[in-house]
């Protein structure tokens, strides 16, 4: 079974055992420590339904890193901070859209709704009136506490952050829409799959390497396999990383000039760390690509560098690593 078949069955195991807690959970004392389901029935405010079926109102407590938050049952409003890829593939529209100085926001997600930076102050999200907050690893127990006072907020557990189907199967649970969730676990499966085999055929056992060009300070930064960006078109795709990748125990690391020709790479997808190809900033940062060591490599000589936009290649959910196998399919199949 291909890991992607396994992750599908993950979430449906996340699934079940989620039905069966929720069916044995009726006293307010008992609570679930599994990766983000539901922990027990609601409070008083909850109604229970003799035939198994979900309230149309109320709330519910569920389990996240931190412990146990009371959420709508049907949230309407729902912001998901740096996890709006999960709601898009979802169907779902989220309220705001996070956004960074130094990183931009998402824009492959194509999103029609108001920016917040994460930098600054929360009046952005305030002003969304979420009823609902979903965040990820980068947000730590002091912001939790500060977007918890706008609206009911449920942070990833830990053991589930490098983990695209497992994220998708528990905001799925949470926002009520746990079918769609397994459609699109599905559709993910198969593509993957069809992927492989595309690609296996076109390149064989060529290696390929993914790099970050670094616009402040000028330098690459090689991502690993255990990368949660990239790490995927070798783990579930099977494309072939060059020894120098394949042996990284970092999620990347920046390499100097010197260190180039020892990569011996078969093919190289870059990226700029912020803004676009045809920026003026990446038009200078570019002058690095001049440089005899870096057209000293293979892939450089024989015209097998790719570049790409970091939007979705600096994202390892969902929707993101659909479009990188998009990417990799044209670069790759002629």
């Amino acid at each position: 079974m291909g890991k992607s078949r396994r992750w599908a069955a993950v979430c449906l195991a996340v699934l079940l055992s989620l039905s069966v807690a929720l069916a044995g959970c009726g006293k307010q004392g008992e609570s679930n420590k599994q990766a983000g389901q539901v922990g027990k029935e609601g409070t008083a405010q909850q109604q229970t339904n003799p035939a198994g079926e979900q309230p149309s109102s109320g709330t519910r407590t569920v389990s996240d890193e931190f412990g146990e938050v009371e959420i709508p049952v049907h949230p309407q409003r729902i912001a998901g901070v740096y996890l709006e890829d999960y709601l898009v593939a979802l169907g779902i529209t989220p309220v705001v859209q996070w956004y960074h100085p130094n990183w931009g926001k998402q824009d492959y997600l194509d999103l029609d709704v108001p920016q917040f930076d994460i930098t600054g102050s929360v009046e952005a999200l305030l002003d969304a009136s979420p009823d609902l907050i979903i965040v990820d690893g980068v947000v730590d127990a002091a912001k939790y506490e500060i977007y918890s006072k706008i609206a009911p907020t449920y942070r990833l557990p830990e053991n589930i952050l490098q983990n695209p189907p497992e994220i998708l199967c528990t905001i799925a649970d949470l926002v009520n829409q746990k079918e769609k969730g397994e459609e699109v676990l599905k559709q993910y499966d198969q593509k993957v799959e069809d992927a492989k085999e595309k690609l296996k055929s076109a390149i064989g056992d060529e290696t390929v390497a993914v790099i970050r060009l670094n616009i402040g300070d000028k330098t690459l930064a090689l991502f690993g396999i255990e990368n949660r960006y990239s790490g995927n078109i070798y783990k579930e795709i099977g494309l072939t990383p060059p020894t120098m990748v394949s042996e990284m125990k970092d999620f990347h690391a920046v390499i100097s000039e010197e260190v180039l020709p020892e990569l011996n790479v078969d093919h190289i997808i870059v990226f700029p760390s912020n803004g676009y190809w045809d920026s003026a900033e990446n038009r200078e940062a570019e002058k690095l690509f001049d440089s005899p060591l870096w057209k000293s490599m293979p892939a450089v000589k024989n015209g097998h560098v790719y570049q790409v936009d970091r939007t979705h290649w600096q994202s390892g959910a969902i929707y993101a690593n659909m479009k990188k196998i998009d990417d990799l399919l044209n670069i790759f199949i002629k």
